[in-house]
């Protein structure tokens, strides 16, 4: 439960410049649909990058544990 709302209150406080950045877009010409297609693009790498550390991280880390209790 504590999770969701943490999620809530990062999503408020990221939404007025979330929403400031794709008027900025809009502004400069890009289709709505456009600049909401290349955010939700952007979010989705951000998202693989971060589940990509997350994994390697998790990975690394019994090794390298494990290799200093070698040395």
């Amino acid at each position: 439960m504590a999770d969701m709302k943490q999620n809530l209150t990062c999503r408020q406080a990221l939404a007025s410049a979330f929403q400031a950045l794709s008027d900025e877009a809009v502004k400069a010409g890009w289709p709505e649909g456009e600049v909401a297609l290349a955010l939700a693009e952007l979010a989705e790498e951000q998202v693989i990058e971060i589940t990509a550390k997350v994994i390697m991280e998790g990975s690394v880390h019994p090794q390298l544990a494990a290799s200093s209790r070698n040395s």
